[in-house]
């Protein structure tokens, strides 16, 4: 493709996610490049890249275009990134929007004075409320204040950083040296992870679902912080495990790992697809000790098995807010509406899995957000609704664990960030059931 090519193929892939603003953009992105399997892997990548840049700045540009009287069409929005970001002159712009075969067509008149008077401004100018100039929505930024106090604008900045690739190496197939070494042998170079004992970090994007290492099950994808959530569930080999909001299962991998298949792990999920993909997935790491079950309305499986599980792990729905790295259309998706209702449907899904849990077991909640609404709130709601339940400090868990490194938080409960633990944004809170 050419570069004019290119940057009409990202206006087009803007305007597919625009037409859809409560789907997410990757998965929207996954079917454009579908359907047009004629753009080679490096176009792909460099229109993506081109589009990403868009979505990622979204707060900002729309600020800029309707600060001069602009609409944020996908056209402008592109431009303005382009003139903003990347340091495109007028001219430069310009020339890429010429109609010629497969480029976009030329600027119109108010396109033109548009660009005109956006260039020379700053991406992030002095005028911007805070909410903009950090990138953050608005109805997160008293829960990210909290949660952040005067580190905000730091973690606000990790947040717009490109996330690195984290694997976990399986541990039923092999180990994390042995991984690390067979990734080196398909040119992929990897390093330990800080935290969690299975991890192995690429610094840039590789694709290594292309690999032999991946087809045949010795690494999975999986950030660090998602995996220091398995770890503190501390699933052991002969238990009795429940992964209540399972989706894709890639807890409960690592929880099937960590006990060598030995025990029995139950998958659970409300979405017939993502347990039919989980099932995909845990065939390729060798898990023969998980089962799956599909959550339906009336279902009377939660009432049979209540009390004789040794752990449930609840992945909780919520905001995503943790991940903003990498799912940058979330800051805009999402709204004040769905944290609220979100909200109501963690404290139900809680107070459904604590039913499962057995005398002198424990539940583990967990969310991807940063937002306490959704995280320490949410637990001291339950716990004075369930006094059958105590907190179990995370620093005591994890000298238990891991012995050999300092815990990430001296806190009970454990809040994983991008700018001080370099993961995304996870929470993990670990209640006992009182015998």
């Amino acid at each position: 493709m050419t570069p004019a090519g290119r940057i009409q193929a990202a206006i087009d892939l803007l305007a597919a996610i625009a037409a859809a603003p409560r789907r997410p953009a990757d998965a929207i992105a996954n079917d454009f490049f579908r359907a047009r399997r004629f753009i080679g892997s490096g176009d792909r990548r460099a229109v993506s890249e081109l589009a990403w840049g868009v979505v990622r700045q979204q707060l900002r540009l729309d600020w800029h275009l309707d600060r001069i009287g602009a609409a944020a069409t996908p056209r402008l929005a592109l431009a303005a990134q382009l003139l903003l970001a990347e340091g495109w002159t007028p001219q430069k712009l310009a020339g890429h929007f010429t109609g010629d075969r497969f480029a976009p067509p030329p600027l119109e008149p108010a396109e033109i004075e548009a660009i005109r008077r956006l260039a020379g401004q700053p991406l992030i100018h002095a005028d911007m409320p805070e909410g903009v100039r950090l990138n953050l929505p608005d109805w997160a930024l008293p829960g990210l204040r909290a949660r952040f106090g005067d580190r905000l604008a730091e973690e606000a900045a990790a947040m717009e950083a490109t996330a690195p690739l984290d694997l976990r190496a399986n541990l039923l197939r092999t180990t994390r040296d042995a991984a690390r070494l067979a990734l080196a042998g398909e040119g992929i170079a990897a390093e330990p992870t800080p935290l969690s004992p299975w991890g192995l970090r690429v610094a840039d994007r590789r694709p290594v679902a292309a690999t032999k290492v991946f087809k045949d099950g010795l690494v999975e994808v999986q950030d660090e912080g998602s995996q220091l959530i398995a770890l503190l569930t501390d699933a052991r080999p002969g238990m009795r495990v429940a992964d209540y909001c399972a989706g894709a299962a890639g807890k409960t991998l690592a929880m099937a790992a960590a006990m060598g298949n030995r025990g029995h792990i139950v998958a659970c999920d409300v979405s017939a697809p993502r347990l039919e993909g989980a099932g995909r997935r845990l065939r390729r790491a060798g898990v023969d000790n998980a089962e799956r079950h599909l959550l339906v309305p009336g279902d009377k499986w939660r009432k049979r098995r209540g009390g004789s599980f040794d752990r449930v792990l609840v992945d909780a729905p919520c905001t995503g807010s943790g991940t903003w790295r990498r799912n940058p259309d979330a800051r805009t998706r999402t709204t004040a509406r769905d944290l609220t209702e979100l909200q109501e449907k963690q404290a139900a899904i809680l107070a459904e899995a604590s039913e499962l849990v057995r005398p002198g077991g424990r539940l583990v909640y967990a969310t991807c957000s940063v937002l306490p609404e959704e995280d320490e709130m949410q637990i001291e709601r339950f716990l004075a609704r369930h006094p059958g339940f105590v907190a179990c400090p995370i620093p005591a868990l994890w000298a238990g664990l891991r012995p050999d490194v300092p815990p990430p938080a001296p806190t009970d409960a454990l809040a994983l960030s991008p700018a001080r633990h370099g993961t995304d944004g996870f929470f993990v809170a670990v209640l006992e059931r009182r015998p």
